[in-house]
């Protein structure tokens, strides 16, 4: 008798454990990006840690629109890219800020936790950390072009006529930080800004005889590179690696004077409930082997320190090759734009577009 008493009790203590272990379980509501939350990654959190996590995604105009429709309610922790936090909180209150004694910041590349925390502060409060990010920079074929290191490199005379890129912001930003300015130093000024348009303008006026073609789409930029119309381009890093998988010499550069770089980040909406699984998730995600995960399902690296080393030997290789440690804090983040600037901007290249 007195054993199976004894029986009981060790059963009930341990049923009670499990009810213990599961009380502060929480569904997490999360909208994000397709890639980012893939299943695999998704299982191993809810087993972990008891947690459910139902996905929405979306994009950065859904996201924006759903949280402002609902005064930020209905979801738990949202991804919008860093551009897209600091205004909307501003004009309509849909984040709340984020507790940095919750984030584990040993997990990431600090340069990019440090940028996106400054792009995300208002009023004092931080409202996003970093997740996955991209760059747009120089895509060459080094057995060509060798000489472009940078932007303006390609308004050289061994490259002429063999050079692609869009008429596109980026490219405006990109030659102004090779010609030795700061466009996003000079946002809060629109004369200054719109000196250093002029000039970049200019520029790019003298180098039209250059250009190739301006191209418009993906698949037009792959095929220009791959026939060998093109030697040099501006263009996203996943395109240079996706070429250089058919092509050794052709690859992403990373510009002397910066990658232009885009970060989708981590938000927790203004009447999120599952705070406890949201920095859950966080952490977990940006653990350098669930980043690699993550990256081999977006295509694009995560702000994870230590993850490329868990990706694919080809990845790493291509990654490592193009974005040496000093070449990743030297990527230029784009912060929000302020209004009236984009119609500058596109007053300057239909002027480039127009040119003789």
């Amino acid at each position: 008798m007195l054993k199976q008493t004894l029986r009981t009790v060790l059963v009930l203590s341990a049923a009670s454990l499990g009810i213990a272990g599961t009380a502060n379980a929480e569904t997490l509501r999360l909208l994000t990006w397709g890639g980012y939350a893939p299943e695999n990654v998704v299982e191993m959190f809810e087993k972990e840690t008891g947690h459910t996590v139902e996905v929405t995604l979306s994009n950065n105009e859904e996201m924006i629109a759903k949280l402002r429709a609902t005064g930020g309610r209905g979801f738990d922790l949202a991804q919008p890219s860093q551009d897209r936090i600091a205004g909307p909180q501003q004009e309509f209150g849909i984040y709340k800020p984020i507790d940095l004694s919750k984030i584990d910041a040993s997990q990431f590349i600090s340069s990019m936790l440090e940028a996106t925390k400054g792009n995300t502060t208002v009023d004092g409060e931080v409202y996003g950390v970093p997740h996955v990010w991209g760059t747009s920079g120089l895509v060459v074929d080094t057995s060509m072009a060798g000489s472009v290191k940078d932007y303006t490199d390609l308004c050289g005379g061994d490259v002429a006529g063999k050079v692609t890129y869009r008429l596109k912001r980026p490219t405006l930003i990109g030659f102004a930080f090779a010609m030795g300015l700061d466009p996003f130093a000079a946002y809060g000024d629109e004369a200054a800004y719109k000196a250093i348009i002029d000039q970049v303008e200019a520029k790019l006026v003298e180098c039209k005889s250059n250009v190739k073609t301006y191209w418009s789409g993906g698949d037009e930029l792959m095929n220009l590179m791959r026939s060998g119309e093109t030697v040099a381009s501006m263009a996203w890093d996943t395109g240079g690696w996706k070429l250089n998988a058919d092509n050794s010499n052709i690859t992403f550069v990373a510009p002397a004077s910066g990658a232009l770089g885009w970060i989708d980040t981590f938000v927790l909406p203004a009447k999120s409930r599952a705070e406890g699984a949201a920095y859950d998730w966080i952490n977990f995600v940006m653990r350098p082997e669930i980043a690699a995960m993550i990256t081999d399902a977006a295509g694009n690296f995560t702000a994870s320190k230590g993850a490329d080393e868990h990706v694919s030997a080809a990845l790493k290789a291509r990654y490592q090759a193009s974005f040496p440690p000093a070449d990743v804090d030297n990527i230029k983040w784009y912060p929000p734009v302020p209004a009236g600037l984009e119609a500058l901007e596109g007053a300057a290249l239909d002027r480039v577009k127009a040119a003789n």
